[in-house]
């Protein structure tokens, strides 16, 4: 019998950013005002990617979201939610409370977090978090696990598509 953890968690391997982006845009399709998803990996192992593909399945343009490496708050509008992508990279956990994302938790988008394990204190217990590695070239490991109810109503709801629609993904 599958137990709760199993059905909020989800293992894919993407081949290309294109498919990383499409990863992304269908958990951005079952997610709702107030989401949260934390993006974890190293330099390079795809988070901006993934956080482009957010946007694309939140209906804005994904090429309005930039490495955010130098800008820590990017608001990208014109989709049914706005994204605001966080980068954390150079910030110290107080650094980045100071720009005061608890506001954007609750201010009705989806916020974005890149380099989340910086500031793990300061991240609301209901999140996705994505852990992107690499696994070659252009191949990405990814592994999205929810916490919290709505969370895992979101992950719930990409394994169910992702059921319908191809073959069945990797559930640990």
């Amino acid at each position: 019998m599958a137990g709760p953890l199993e059905k909020t968690r989800l293992e894919r391997v993407t081949r290309s950013p294109d498919e990383t982006r499409a990863l992304a845009a269908r958990l951005a399709g079952a997610l709702g005002p107030g989401s949260v998803v934390t993006l974890t990996g190293e330099l390079g192992a795809g988070k901006t990617e993934f956080v482009k593909g957010l946007a694309e399945g939140l209906g804005a343009p994904p090429r309005a979201v930039r490495s955010p490496t130098f800008v820590l708050h990017a608001q990208v509008a014109g989709g049914r939610l706005t994204l605001h992508h966080l980068d954390a990279y150079r910030l110290s956990a107080a650094e980045f409370a100071a720009l005061a994302p608890g506001e954007l938790y609750v201010a009705g988008g989806v916020v974005a977090v890149e380099w989340a394990d910086r500031v793990a204190g300061e991240l609301p217990a209901e999140r996705v978090e994505v852990a992107l590695a690499y696994a070659g070239e252009d191949v990405r490991s990814i592994a999205i696990h929810a916490l919290g109810e709505s969370a895992g109503a979101a992950v719930r709801a990409l394994l169910g598509e992702e059921s319908e629609s191809s073959p069945p993904a990797k559930r640990s």
